[in-house]
């Protein structure tokens, strides 16, 4: 893991979870104002298959809205960055996932440091949020420090993600920055990659995972409709679901590695 960062890595379990022995990785990302209490169980899973798996706590989440507002998406992404390739020093495949936000870092990702990323499992991916009211957002930063946040959005009962209910906004400024940025960019993925998406989402519009779908250039794009799941569907009813497709994106692409 990057020297001081902050985060939650599961150590590699027996057995190397992959065909052909092949060491296999996972980076997790979590979205914007959660924690890694998100993705978390998503991790656990990966690593009682046998991949290494890092779950870092991204710079300015899962303490205090205080901190989320001195930190931007350069924050975010370094330490992502960091993280990632301290796995790829000891794995011979890795798959970045993402949990909204942390989707448009692992996208990001793919095209920075494209070598170190062998496939993408996106879930709910964040690249457009679709709320007309942010093109306002530099005026309302102007009178306004945060806004109410939308956090444990869950069909399941009695689940929290451990998130803001609160939103610094020169935050979520960077967020959006974010965004436009890997919007640019979605061609320049060439990684296999899976898109898991709920339709009755709170948070994302689909149109953001459609966009990603349509403009990658991948030739191989799994589209995962996660039906019985809200927007951080790592949590919920469908969770077993992202766990699985994950998997076989996994060692579909360890069994690419030359023997």
């Amino acid at each position: 893991m990057a020297r001081g960062a902050e985060a939650w890595s599961d150590g590699p379990a027996e057995g190397d979870g992959a065909p052909g022995g092949a060491r296999v990785g996972a980076l997790l990302l979590h979205g914007f104002t959660g924690s890694p209490a998100s993705v978390r169980p998503w991790g656990r899973a990966l690593a009682a298959a046998g991949l290494h798996v890092a779950v870092p706590r991204l710079p300015g989440h899962g303490t205090s809205p205080a901190d989320l507002d001195r930190s931007s998406w350069r924050d975010w992404y370094s330490l992502a960055r960091a993280d990632l390739l301290s796995l790829r020093e000891r794995c011979d495949v890795v798959v970045v996932g993402g949990l909204s936000m942390g989707g448009a870092l692992a996208l990001r990702l793919a095209v920075h440091e494209r070598a170190a990323v062998d496939a993408l499992a996106l879930v709910n991916p964040a690249v457009l949020l679709g709320d007309p009211r942010l093109a306002a957002l530099p005026l309302v930063r102007r009178v306004r420090r945060d806004i109410p946040g939308v956090v444990d959005d869950i069909a399941a009962e009695g689940v929290t993600e451990v998130g803001y209910d609160r939103v610094p906004l020169r935050a979520l400024s960077s967020f959006v920055a974010l965004m436009a940025g890997v919007r640019g960019e979605l061609d320049r993925v060439e990684q296999p990659l899976l898109v898991a998406s709920s339709p009755q989402d709170h948070v994302v519009p689909p149109s953001s995972a459609a966009l990603v779908r349509e403009r990658v250039s991948s030739r191989d794009v799994r589209d995962v409709r996660l039906e019985r799941s809200f927007h951080v569907a790592t949590l919920d009813h469908d969770a077993p679901v992202v766990v699985e497709e994950t998997l076989r994106l996994a060692r579909d692409a360890a069994a690419r590695v030359p023997a």
